[in-house]
């Protein structure tokens, strides 16, 4: 299973599904970091640091990082859906694909 870094903004529930998916997720907030505006570059730094992939719904910033360093632990940006326990699905869905995460970033999408 995956080992992922939420980021500030991820929905606790989302998280909680991910979980219950047998994935190891750590939170901002876990992390002591939660309210402290930290920047994205070093939200990636962080969840590198510790080889996790981050999972965001901050596309168009974290998308910018992966396009000028690849050398991470992967990038999970999704399109918000109030349907948390779908996006846990797609995003496991996502996770469980037969290929690796590092250096990579992965789009989910809310399906129409």
């Amino acid at each position: 299973m995956a080992r992922l870094y939420a980021n500030e903004n991820f929905p606790l529930p989302v998280v909680e599904e991910l979980r219950r998916l047998g994935h190891d997720v750590v939170t901002t907030q876990d992390a002591g970091r939660a309210g402290t505006a930290v920047p994205d570059s070093e939200v990636l730094a962080d969840a590198s640091a510790q080889n996790r992939e981050v999972l965001t719904f901050n596309r168009r910033h974290f998308i910018r990082l992966h396009a000028a360093q690849s050398q991470h632990a992967g990038i999970v940006v999704c399109t918000f859906d109030p349907d948390f326990a779908g996006l846990a699905q797609r995003i496991d869905a996502a996770l469980n694909a037969p290929s690796e995460l590092d250096g990579r970033l992965v789009r989910i999408y809310r399906p129409d």
